[in-house]
């Protein structure tokens, strides 16, 4: 019982946490105008070539896994690793965080691949994602410093003006998102020293690190994991074209926001739901952007992109079935 409650708790928190702040930032949208800005205002030719660049970063996850697996002695097929991925993806809708299991389960269910051996790759990926995360997002904010500060003296905005258009339930978003990364990072601390059972956990992660020297193609590797950050960012800067209130925005503004909103996601909920458009909304709000224009941009950007890892999902899960079974 306890086991099931616990289970529950994790499951449904996140749903909680995300609808909870969807609901605060949309409770006055008419949702006449949502409608009506995807069927009218919005350029679709844009957002299917935004759409092109969210399945380019999957695919590139999904041959630098492979790449990883090989010095392992692991022989997965490129077809069943990309569909590993895209079933991951899904999978993390459902429920957050899963995603990594999902995809190291199906390599062993399909290709026989160890489960363990995968995760382990796993891990170092995410620790190279995590430090090109933090060197892109450092360059964004050097880059766009001076020119935010030019805009706040040149519209006369001053840091005591923003703080003040944050209401209480907005600050107290802020803190909740806050409190949610640290917490989700708690967990995965404790939960990754358990499975190493009592092991030095420093240790391991450093060899996690070292392990990449293995990889027969180390340039490869690492422009397959420049590429899939470079996907994300189109993925989301194109979708900028879709609409005219956001078309005007540079490219550095658009980076800085896309960084902000990453490091959003990070709060665990279903695809970031919530935390990212509060995000996304409030720097598009710094820049200029009408709140009602930027609500909407967040709405319709968050709701296409989530459709498109439904849709890969259901692809991968439908072609790895049929691929063995023939």
């Amino acid at each position: 019982m306890k086991s099931f409650l616990k289970i529950l708790i994790q499951t449904a928190l996140p749903f909680v946490l995300g609808l909870g702040i969807l609901w605060w930032m949309y409770r006055g949208t008419d949702w006449s105008d949502f409608f009506a800005c995807v069927a009218h205002d919005m350029k679709w030719g844009w957002m299917l070539l935004s759409l092109a660049f969210g399945i380019l970063p999957q695919m590139a996850r999904a041959w630098r896994w492979k790449m990883a697996l090989d010095p392992l002695g692991e022989k997965p097929r490129r077809s069943t690793c990309e569909d590993a991925i895209f079933l991951s993806y899904a999978a993390s809708l459902v429920v957050p965080r899963v995603g990594e299991v999902t995809r190291c389960g199906t390599l062993k269910k399909f290709d026989g691949v160890s489960f363990t051996k995968s995760l382990g790759t796993v891990v170092t990926e995410r620790l190279v994602d995590s430090a090109l995360m933090l060197l892109f997002t450092g360059l964004a904010f050097l880059a766009q410093l001076p020119m935010f500060l030019s805009f706040l003296h040149k519209t006369g905005t001053n840091l005591g003006d923003i703080l003040h258009r944050f209401t209480g339930t907005g600050y107290l978003v802020t803190f909740i998102c806050l409190v949610a990364v640290l917490l989700t990072a708690a967990v995965l601390m404790r939960r990754y020293a358990l499975f190493r059972k009592g092991k030095d956990m420093l240790r391991e992660v450093f060899e996690g690190v070292l392990s990449l020297r293995h990889v027969g193609n180390l340039p490869l590797y690492l422009f397959y994991s420049v590429l899939i950050w470079v996907g994300y960012f189109l993925h989301f800067y194109i979708a900028f074209f879709c609409f005219d209130f956001t078309a005007q925005l540079s490219l550095g503004a658009a980076f800085l926001i896309f960084c902000v909103g990453t490091f959003a996601v990070l709060v665990p909920t279903p695809n970031g739901a919530g935390p990212w458009h509060f995000a996304v909304k409030t720097m598009l709000v710094l820049y200029g952007v009408a709140e009602p224009q930027a609500i909407l941009f967040a709405l319709v950007v968050h709701t296409i992109q989530t459709a498109l890892v439904v849709a890969l999902g259901g692809f991968g899960w439908l072609r790895v079935n049929l691929s063995h079974k023939c």
